[in-house]
């Protein structure tokens, strides 16, 4: 069977395609959560992006099964990271024999992307709801349209919008992770 087909067996209670699913996935699936989470943390992961699909096969639609098993694997790493939040993951990076520079180096680099993201505007403004919807919590166009109230073709351009303003406060570099620049918001200065 290929994957469309195990995706429809699975939404229709058949766990040996579940199984199969796993089989053929779990591989591809566990290499790519190891970049993201800690060695220990990979395997639960695992098994809750699978039984994710067992409960959310029904609104799988044909043609990218992939794609649509790491979404859903993305989306349990995102959970994994709100429940135990970030200082788990850096402490994880030294249960593991990181080094105390790679903590400070993840630190550094998660300030930079605070700020990039404070560059956004404040919290409710449309790029950062953009950003917090896609970025953090990972929902697809559609859904954020639809919680937003706008059509998906201005998601779109709001989302092209704040890449570019991410993109341009990251190259600029010039952050203050402490709020003290610009006018006491965290902002890129220069701006």
């Amino acid at each position: 069977m290929d994957d469309d087909e195990l995706l429809s067996a699975v939404a229709g209670g058949d766990d040996t395609a579940l199984r199969a699913l796993f089989d053929r996935h779990a591989p591809w699936l566990a290499a790519r959560l190891r970049v993201a989470l800690p060695a220990a943390e990979v395997e639960d992961v695992l098994q809750e992006t699978f039984l994710a699909v067992w409960r959310g096969a029904a609104g799988y639609r044909p043609g990218n099964a992939g794609g649509w098993l790491w979404g859903i694997a993305r989306r349990q790493v995102a959970l994994w990271l709100r429940r135990r939040g970030p200082a788990t993951l850096l402490l994880s990076v030294l249960d593991e024999g990181g080094r105390v520079d790679d903590v400070a180096q993840a630190a550094a680099d998660r300030a930079e992307l605070d700020a990039a993201v404070r560059a956004l505007g404040p919290e409710g403004s449309p790029e950062r709801e953009v950003w917090r919807l896609l970025c953090v919590e990972d929902r697809p166009v559609a859904e954020v349209a639809r919680l937003l109230g706008v059509p998906q073709g201005t998601v779109k351009s709001r989302a092209a919008r704040m890449r570019g303003m991410l993109r341009r406060a990251l190259v600029a570099g010039r952050f203050d992770p402490y709020g003290m620049e610009g006018g006491g918001d965290g902002a890129v200065s220069g701006r």
